[in-house]
Order: C-alpha cells, then sequence, then structure tokens
C-alpha cells in the first residue's frame, strides 16, 4: 500500500474518529438537559413561562428522541447482514458527514440531538465495517479522533468549539472533505492482506470499547478533568495530554510497547498491562499536583494504546458478530455515564411513590450510595477497558513501520501539541487598582444551565459582564463533567470576561465553588463542610483592591428537599445551621478569634433558606456584619426564580458600607445574581 492510499484511508478514519466523539459527548448532556427538562414540563403552568426563555421541552418530543436514538444502533447490527460488502463502508462514511452537518445546523426544525444520534448511529457502523474490510486503520480512527478532539476544545477554553453556530462554515469544509475522501478511497481501494483487512470484534472487544470510550471522553481525553481530579494547572496538561494521545501514531512507540509487554509471561501480558493503568489512574486521582497530573498523562499514553487491542483478525469461515458486539459496548459505556452521573447527583435521588414505592428499599439507597465512588467507577472502566487485552493472547497487538515514519509521526505529534499549547495558553490579566465602582456579586450558575435546562454559558457571561462586578462568588459551577459538555465553567467565563478565577472542588474533582476576580487576588483555600446531603463546602480568597485586602468567603450550603433521604426539613435545615457554624468559626480562627480581626470582608453564596429562617437570623444577628438587601422589597431581593415560585436563597453580607444592590433580571439560571456597590475606604 502505497504511502498517499495509506494517507488518505487514515484521515477519512481520523474525521469520522472526530465527528464521533463530538457526538458522544454532545448526545450525553443533551440528553441530560432534555430529559430534565421534560421531567419538569407536567408540573408547569405553560400560561406563566415566557415564551422567549429557551429550553423547556415536552415529554413527547423527549420521548421520540429517546426512540431515534436507540433505533439508530440499527445501523451497526445491519453490519451482521450487510457487512460483506465493501458498499456498506462507503454508505456509513457518507452518512456520517451528513448527520455531522445537521447536528451543526442552528435552529428549531431539527434536534442538535438528532443530528448527534444519527452521527453516532453511522459512525459505530462505520466502524463495524471498518473492522471488517479496513482493520489495520481502526485504532487511527480513535487516536487521531480523540487528539483533534483535544485540540478543538483548547481553542474553546475547555468547550468543545464545534458547538458554536459560528462553527456551521467548518463543519461543511470538514464534512465535505470526509466526503471526498469518502468518494476517492472507495474509488481507488486500498489492497490488503486478509490479516490487515478482515478483522472482527469479540465480545470483550466490545465490552473494552465501552470502557474504554468512557474512560477517555469522562478523564483521560479531557486536559480540564485531569487537572480537576489532579489539582494541577490546565495549561501544561494540555499539550502534555495531545502527546500522550497521539503517541501511539509513531511506529517506534508502538515498538517500544512491544518490547515492554513481551517482557512478561503472555499470560501475565494483560494483567501487567491493567494494573498499571489503574496504578495510574489511582495516584493521579488521590495525589495532588505535578506528580498526578504525571500519573494521568501516563495513564493516558496507555490508554491510548488500548485501541490496538480491540478487534482481531477473523479466521477463515469464523462468523463474524462485530456489529452485535458494537451494541454491547454502547451498553457498556451508557451504563457508566449512568453511573459517574450518580457520583455527583446522589443528593436529588427522591424516593419513588405509588406502586413503585417498593423500590426505595434497594434502588433509592443504591443509588445514593454512589457519593463518593467517582474513582470507582473510573477504577471500574479501566479493568473493562484492559479486557481485550487481558483476553488476548496474542504476542503484541501493534503494528510496525519503518523510521521515515516514526520521524514523520512524530513531527506531526509535536506541531500538534505546540497547536495545543498555543491555544491553551492563560491570557495576561491586569488586575485593576483601587476601582472607583468596586462591585461583589454572587451568582449561582446551575451547572451552566437555565430554569428549563437549556445549556448557555454565553449567557451567563453576558449577564455578569453586564453587572460590571469586579468580584463574583459562583456556585454550582462545574470544572469537566460529561453532563456539562465537558467543559471547565470557571476557566472559560474567566477567560471570556478576561478575569482571574480560583476554583475549589468540593465533589469529585469537578463540581464545587469559584470566584472569578479582576482585582489582584492574594491568597486561595478552601474547607469541605460537614455534608448529609450533597457535598459542599466553603472557599476564601483574599483580594487586593488598594494597600489593604479583602477576605471574601463564597459557599454552598446544603438544600431543602423533602423525599431525598436526608430526613425531615428539619433535620436538613440543622445540616446547614451546622455547616454555617463551620463556617463562621473559620472566620473567627482566621480572624485571630474576632471577626474584626480580618478586617474588610465579605461572605456570601447560596444559604438555600429565606430570609426569615433561623439560619439566616444567626448571620443578622453578628454584630458588625450587615445584610445590603434586608430593606429591599422581598419581591426585588428574590434570588431563586422558577415558573410559579420565586424566594431568596442567595446572600451577601459584609462589614463595609454598601452603596447600592440590584438583583439581575437575566434568567441564564434559575438564580439571579445579585450586586451590590461597596466603599471599600477603611
Amino acid at each position: 500500500m502505497s504511502g498517499l492510499n495509506r494517507l488518505r484511508n487514515v484521515l477519512e478514519a481520523g474525521l469520522v474518529g472526530l465527528f464521533l466523539v463530538e457526538a458522544l459527548r454532545a448526545a450525553i448532556a443533551l440528553i441530560y438537559g432534555r430529559v430534565a427538562s421534560a421531567s419538569i414540563y407536567p408540573a408547569i403552568d405553560l400560561t406563566l413561562v415566557d415564551p422567549t426563555m429557551p429550553g423547556l421541552i415536552s415529554p413527547s418530543v423527549v420521548q421520540g428522541e429517546m426512540i431515534l436514538l436507540a433505533a439508530t444502533m440499527i445501523l451497526p447490527l445491519l453490519m451482521l447482514f450487510f457487512g460483506r460488502w465493501r458498499g456498506t463502508l462507503f454508505l456509513m462514511g457518507l452518512a456520517v458527514a451528513g448527520a455531522r452537518l445537521v447536528m451543526a445546523v442552528p435552529g428549531d426544525s431539527l434536534s442538535p440531538l438528532v443530528g448527534a444520534a444519527l452521527t453516532i448511529g453511522a459512525g459505530l457502523g462505520y466502524v463495524a465495517g471498518m473492522v471488517r474490510h479496513r482493520l489495520t486503520h481502526l485504532p487511527y480512527l480513535f487516536v487521531i479522533g480523540f487528539t483533534a478532539d483535544q485540540v478543538l476544545r483548547a481553542i474553546g477554553n475547555t468547550l468543545d468549539v464545534s458547538l458554536n453556530a459560528t462553527y456551521l462554515p467548518v463543519q461543511v469544509g470538514l464534512s465535505a472533505a470526509l466526503i471526498v475522501l469518502v468518494i476517492v478511497n472507495s474509488a481507488r481501494p486500498v489492497k490488503l492482506s486478509s490479516a490487515e483487512g478482515r478483522g472482527l470484534f469479540t465480545l470483550w472487544g466490545g465490552v473494552g470499547m465501552g470502557g474504554l470510550l468512557f474512560l477517555e471522553l469522562a478523564l483521560l481525553a479531557s486536559p480540564n478533568a485531569v487537572a480537576g481530579r489532579a489539582g494541577f494547572e490546565y495549561t501544561p496538561l494540555v499539550p502534555a495530554l495531545i502527546v500522550a494521545t497521539a503517541l501511539p501514531l509513531i511506529p517506534a512507540v508502538r515498538d517500544a510497547a512491544r518490547g515492554f509487554v513481551g517482557l512478561f509471561d503472555p499470560a501475565a501480558q494483560g494483567w501487567v498491562w491493567l494494573l498499571l493503568l489503574a496504578l495510574m489512574v489511582v495516584v493521579g486521582t488521590r495525589v495532588q499536583g505535578v506528580v498526578g497530573g504525571s500519573a494521568l498523562v501516563i495513564a493516558q499514553a496507555i490508554a491510548s494504546l488500548n485501541w490496538w487491542w480491540l478487534v482481531r483478525p477473523q479466521a477463515e469461515k469464523e462468523r463474524n458478530f462485530s456489529g452485535l458486539w458494537m451494541v454491547g459496548a454502547v451498553a457498556v459505556f451508557g451504563l457508566l455515564v449512568v453511573c459517574d452521573l450518580f457520583t455527583y447527583e446522589y443528593a436529588y435521588v427522591r424516593d419513588f411513590a405509588g406502586q413503585v414505592a417498593f423500590l426505595n428499599r434497594v434502588v433509592t439507597p443504591l443509588l445514593r450510595g454512589f457519593r463518593g465512588l467517582g474513582l470507582a467507577v473510573l477504577i471500574l472502566s479501566v479493568v473493562l477497558a484492559a479486557l481485550p487485552v487481558v483476553a488476548s493472547r496474542r504476542a503484541g497487538a501493534w503494528s510496525s513501520g519503518s523510521r521515515l515514519q516514526s520521524l514523520f509521526g512524530a513531527l506531526v505529534v509535536v506541531a500538534v501539541a505546540l497547536g495545543g499549547l498555543y491555544f491553551a495558553r492563560p491570557l495576561v490579566i491586569t488586575p485593576q487598582r483601587e476601582p472607583e465602582d468596586f462591585r461583589v456579586a454572587t451568582y449561582n450558575i446551575h451547572g451552566g444551565y437555565n430554569e428549563f435546562y437549556h445549556y448557555d454559558l454565553e449567557a451567563l457571561a453576558a449577564t455578569i459582564s453586564e453587572s460590571g462586578a469586579n468580584v463574583v462568588l459562583l456556585q454550582e459551577v462545574e470544572g469537566g463533567r460529561l453532563t456539562s459538555y465537558g467543559a471547565d465553567q470557571a476557566l472559560w467565563l474567566a477567560r471570556r470576561l478576561k478575569m482571574d478565577r480560583r476554583f475549589f472542588p468540593t465533589n469529585e474533582g469537578l463540581q464545587g465553588l469559584a470566584i472569578l476576580s479582576n482585582v489582584e487576588i492574594t491568597e486561595a483555600d478552601g474547607v469541605l463542610l460537614t455534608s448529609r446531603g450533597l457535598q459542599t463546602g466553603v472557599q476564601r480568597i483574599k483580594i487586593r483592591p488598594d494597600d489593604g485586602e479583602i477576605s471574601i468567603y463564597n459557599t454552598w450550603l446544603g438544600v431543602l428537599l423533602e423525599g431525598t433521604g436526608g430526613g425531615v426539613l428539619e433535620s436538613q435545615e440543622q445540616d446547614q445551621q451546622r455547616q454555617l457554624n463551620e463556617v463562621l468559626s473559620l472566620m473567627l480562627a482566621q480572624g485571630g478569634g474576632n471577626l474584626n480581626g480580618l478586617g474588610r470582608y465579605v461572605v456570601g453564596g447560596t444559604f438555600n433558606n429565606v430570609p426569615s429562617s433561623d439560619l439566616i437570623g444567626t448571620l443578622n444577628r453578628i454584630p458588625g456584619m450587615s445584610d445590603p438587601f434586608a430593606d429591599e422589597n422581598p419581591i426585588n431581593a428574590t434570588t431563586f426564580r422558577q415558573v410559579g415560585r420565586s424566594a431568596r436563597l442567595d446572600y451577601l453580607f459584609t462589614n463595609m458600607l454598601a452603596l447600592a444592590r440590584s438583583v439581575m433580571i437575566q434568567p441564564a439560571s434559575d438564580h439571579r445574581m445579585a450586586v451590590i456597590r461597596l466603599n471599600v475606604s477603611r
């Protein structure tokens, strides 16, 4: 096979891989948002809904989308009957190009989830066809796909830039390029030996594919998720992970990997590989800093080599069930995604009622039991991803290549990594000194979703920008969860608004509190609070707006929800009071036993209780501390607003003079942003 033919086929596979990765990530977040919106639809009085607010979806629409998503699984199954015909690879390639274009087209005529579902189905069908006819090219599909995806997310400051409406012309070009490559490669097919062309997925290969896809999307192929789990800086991880992901493209690296596993008995090779990958994931998520970050980079290099082990050559007269096992891969992937979801959402699991109340004996305790099991889910995915290596008895699945190919591959990897570093570089921010109009705000961003679960970080940024706030306390911030498109929301908002940021994780390293500031930050830390429900904490920074400093405390107290396993509301309020006491104890300790010892301070966030509660009364009784909204019209001071109900749940308390206060009206979240203007003179 000539170098040009090889390159054409590899590029075709890489584009399909990129489209498939983008569609998988988008589908997870879209399903989460649309199912959540449909679940609240029956309880909403539609006559009170603002027709300009996006996101509200009826259950019937979502049901239809879920049926379509399930139906797309027929595409890889079709390969059981038509896989021997080479034309299926041609048709699936064209389908992937068209479906990904549908996903990118803005407007309400066709849901992005429909486009994502079609892209996933066609992409999996293409993979099943590739296994039958271009076996050796399959690993390139995933390696190039995840590498290119990392570059695009670096361009978008961790949010996939292809989700932006302005990306449509680029997507048109990429889809057109894929169509051309599919046509040319089909018209001039490469000549492959039986071992190179004919292959199949085994049961373990399908299981491994599901585990590996989850491991990549949830952690290893996401620099910001690695940064959050390992407590390391995002910027240096971008080129490091790009290199780790793309290294297997270099034949010399594959030769080195084959030499390493060859040191062990064939029966032990897979177990060594599994244990090494698991060890790196454990170290990376449990040891913070450069050690943890380096361990996860090594884990990504190991995981990226696993793509060569998912399939094997097909023997003569052997039945090929690749399409069936690929459906199994989707099932494994989906199960892991659900498990990951409840490692964050465990506190919101409500008791079943009516005829299904018997499920409360087993199901609800099981789902609530996912608290703190994020690493366990990752290790499970590691085990599943490594099963094809464990089950194989081959000396090594990695193909060799020439020195020239290794040199060319190394140059490409370095160039792409440098590009990723360029796009991920931090902004140069000049802190404001002695601002004439100093404003502090608190904003619960609801994981990036509005009341109807429409995801829009740009709307959140616009609200913050319009407020003119110098310091913004953020709650319900996510740093790379699958349900929020894998974006680091604090980083994205900070770069969009040209502000500095500090993030304090409270749950699995990827969910917590953040503070944005255009004033110099001199210190930053945080403490976890005792939490019976969702784990939360308090974040502290010190800023220097003038010659002195101001202490800023940001918190998010436990929620009050009936039927969530947290006991009666009275018990949950006691939990809130305990958390508030811990916050005040921290402030007292840092003030030398007296809040006056802190100097100027602001404490705020989402307290999840109303002004008349004993909780807020505790703060109102503290000498020197004031609530700038205390004498405001209660209607104007409400921060939590949903259709048919509203309350004030977000607060700012300070010992400085408040010159003005306001609540922003923009509905980018189900909370509104509260802002105070302060006199900072001492």
